[in-house]
């Protein structure tokens, strides 16, 4: 018995590696093309007509979303941002959708491990899930709903700090000239190194559940879970199955394409396969974000909206395909080969490992090439953010940080001293001007208080603030620019 059960683990194990195995080239050319787009490709032109949501707003967003790039989470942080600075609500919506949909590299390994048919679904799909979210949202987003929650942003968020203007080699640069520029380059590999350390945890867990499910699931469970042989009503329970699949998984981003090959091998229709890829945003972790952000009310709407809009963008992307003829007619017997052979797949593994060696050298030469200006790695999960639009912001010891989400930034304040970094170069320090007695104002309660004695404090912009308790520092990191409003504060 024992016997038997380490044999199921190390076919599952082996089959897991071996999914990875077949999709690594297309990984790396991904992240590559990737890193290049986010590096040369400026957010803040096109942040600035996102203000409704009409097709041309949509339409940028969609492309802002397309060339960001990023996990499940960095993504819901920046559409929090972008809707927290004036951004309408469906336009940041329809970016969080396009930055882990309409990407690159979720394309190439569809097109891998799955067939080239799913990759242009994947990209079909998304414009029409968008369309029908503008559509969906008229009913679902009521003024007053998103009003309530973006004062709620504006009172509960974690501080940006001042916006910064990006500097160094992209500010006054054209397109052109970065692009022959080794800085330019540098700071793309630095988005490929830096997303890929990031989703490293997604992708390895996605590996591993689809090469356990792949391996040890029979059939059998798999076609009571999915609806068979009953023509137009398998296609939908199967598009409003896999987006449930995904709330239960866990899994996000990139890492939800091994599972989706395991579903198809199991059973599941064409329009389950698109709508569970979809889905990536509404797991259950995403959803105690979005809580968070735009309280009950709004998140349950969102929601709902997401999940009608995928499974209905999966659902008519298999009409389409169908009409067209371009649905698979039969499921895999495996999701891979399980062994070595010297094919394609095989050379082009060992010449895209050597170009990865290349980006690797470049992003940490990048600093020597000249890039780096304006950017700023998340000491938590590892992406480079630009520090002008970074969703989140801390000082720690005299140094500024930035992250890519409200959960890296959550993180980092509940244990600092773990993700510190000594190589960034201190924030020039001073203090709060004193009253004439010796005393500071605590600037979230109005309390004078001893600095000498005070036990809390904090650095912000380089200047330390004092507070009368716990209570008055964690409102103050939260959203410091509420309390500096208007306020001098003194340099030592």
């Amino acid at each position: 018995m024992a016997l038997e059960v380490l044999e199921a683990i190390g076919a599952s194990l082996r089959m897991a590696f071996f999914m990875f195995w077949d999709t690594l080239w297309p990984l790396i050319l991904g992240f590559g093309l990737s890193g290049a787009v986010q590096a040369f490709v400026r957010r803040s032109e096109l942040e600035r007509v996102m203000g409704d949501r009409g097709p041309r707003s949509l339409a940028v967003a969609s492309l802002l979303g397309a060339a960001s790039s990023s996990c499940s989470y960095a993504a819901s942080a920046m559409a929090r941002s972008l809707f927290q600075k004036g951004a309408d609500f469906t336009a940041a919506m329809a970016f969080m959708l396009a930055s882990t949909n309409l990407v690159i590299e979720l394309g190439l390994v569809l097109w891998i491990l799955i067939g080239w048919q799913f990759a242009v679904s994947e990209y079909v799909g998304g414009v029409i899930m968008i369309g029908l979210l503008a559509l969906v949202a008229r009913f679902l987003f009521r003024p007053r709903l998103l009003e309530a929650a973006r004062r709620r942003l504006q009172a509960s968020s974690p501080a940006t700090g001042h916006e910064h203007h990006r500097g160094g080699a992209e500010e006054g640069q054209r397109w052109a000239d970065r692009l022959r520029s080794k800085a330019g380059w540098a700071d793309a590999a630095a988005y490929t190194i830096t997303d890929l350390k990031m989703l490293r945890k997604e992708m390895v867990a996605g590996y591993l559940i689809a090469g356990f499910l792949a391996v040890l699931v029979p059939a059998r469970v798999w076609s009571v879970v999915f609806f068979h042989g009953h023509g137009v009503g398998t296609s939908i329970e199967n598009a409003l199955v896999g987006p449930l699949i995904a709330v239960l998984s866990f899994v996000c981003s990139i890492g939800n394409v091994p599972l989706a090959a395991a579903l198809w091998q199991g059973g599941i229709s064409f329009g389950g396969v698109v709508s569970f890829i979809f889905a990536d945003l509404i797991t259950f972790p995403l959803i105690l974000i979005y809580r968070r952000f735009y309280g009950g009310r709004l998140t349950l709407r969102l929601v709902v909206a997401f999940w009608l809009v995928m499974a209905a963008a999966g659902l008519a992307t298999e009409g389409l395909f169908s009409v067209l003829g371009l649905v698979p007619s039969s499921h895999p017997a495996e999701v891979v080969e399980p062994h070595f052979a010297w094919n394609y797949t095989t050379f082009l593994n060992l010449a895209f490992l050597i170009v990865f060696v290349g980006q690797y050298w470049l992003y940490r030469n990048r600093g020597r090439l000249g890039g780096g200006a304006g950017y700023a790695i998340d000491p938590v999960c590892g992406m480079q953010v630009e520090t002008a639009s970074a969703p989140a912001r801390a000082e720690h010891d005299g140094r500024a940080y930035y992250f890519c989400s409200d959960r890296c930034w959550e993180r980092f304040m509940g244990d600092p001293a773990r993700f510190a970094r000594s190589d960034l170069k201190p924030v020039e320090e001073h203090v709060m001007a004193t009253n004439p007695s010796g005393t500071v104002v605590d600037p979230v309660c109005g309390m004078s208080v001893d600095p000498v004695t005070a036990p809390h404090r904090s650095a912000h912009e380089g200047t330390t603030y004092y507070f009368c308790g716990p209570g008055c520092q964690r409102t103050f990191e939260k959203a410091p620019e509420l309390f500096l409003g208007g306020q001098a504060a003194g340099g030592a």
